[in-house]
């Protein structure tokens, strides 16, 4: 079981910030744009699915996951609430937040499908999740530039998802979920999140019209796909998880704890699990 504090961030997001607000690179602005936009929608179905897991279990196995539960679900609404605010400031900007709706569409398509597959799903993308935010962690340049309150913003929220990474997978776990579907649902986690976060990237680069400028594809390639860029250098980590022994707990996470510790100034403690 896992500790999980609940944070208030202490930054002012209610100032606008400027459309190339991460060092005015257009397309690290556009991609951390989409990876937002996915976040409200998506923290929601974390939520839910994580819930009605633990709902599912009976009362022994419950009791020891249930204030893990509480804090993941406490942690997940605040980043539900940042990033709706980070978004609203783009909607502003004239951003149409497309990823949103289409990934709506698809969470109530699949509503009716087994609590098991739901936890499955949401495992997978903790996973996807915190190697990325371990990516961030260990890469802070990728942020070079950006506003101070921004950059905090987005390395807190990257602290927060290494930190809770292995709750939706005990969940699954505790419901006795098998491998194979586990695997199965990761894949198809994997390539439907990097399609609607590249669709968005590319809608959003179309707005700020900067799609078919050199200087967004080299900074993009630099980002995701240079020899340790955040796509084709966590490939060991992700493979890891298909592992049949595999637990989210054999991956590193102390970069997150070590962040945390150094920024306690920038959040206020509001409730705590464990």
């Amino acid at each position: 079981m896992t500790d999980l504090t609940v944070r208030k961030l202490l930054i002012d997001l209610n100032t606008p910030f400027d459309t190339r607000w991460n060092g005015q690179d257009a397309f690290r602005s556009a991609f951390f744009n989409a990876l937002s936009m996915s976040f409200p929608v998506g923290e929601q179905y974390f939520m839910d699915s994580v819930r009605a897991g633990l709902k599912a279990l009976p009362d022994a196995a419950r009791e020891p996951l249930a204030t893990e539960v509480q804090g993941f679900v406490g942690q997940e609404a605040t980043h539900r609430r940042i990033h709706a605010l980070f978004n609203g400031h783009l909607q502003k900007q004239g951003f149409d937040n497309e990823l949103e709706r289409r990934a709506a569409r698809r969470i109530q398509a699949n509503a009716h499908r087994d609590v098991r597959l739901h936890v499955a799903a949401t495992a997978a993308t903790e996973h996807l999740t915190a190697i990325f935010a371990e990516w961030m962690l260990r890469h802070p340049h990728v942020l070079e530039g950006a506003e101070p309150r921004l950059k905090t913003l987005w390395l807190w929220h990257s602290a927060e998802e290494s930190e809770h990474r292995s709750t939706a997978f005990d969940i699954y776990t505790a419901l006795q979920g098998g491998h194979s579907w586990r695997i199965r649902l990761f894949h198809y986690i994997t390539i439907t999140f990097l399609a609607d976060v590249t669709r968005q990237t590319i809608r959003n680069l179309w707005h700020d019209k900067a799609l078919f400028k050199w200087s967004s594809w080299r900074s993009g390639w630099d980002v995701l796909l240079s020899k340790d860029g955040m796509f084709r250098g966590n490939y060991a980590q992700w493979r890891a998880y298909k592992a049949p022994n595999f637990h989210p707990r054999q991956q590193d996470g102390s970069l997150g704890e070590q962040w945390l510790l150094n920024h306690r100034d920038q959040f206020t403690p509001v409730g705590q699990a464990g």
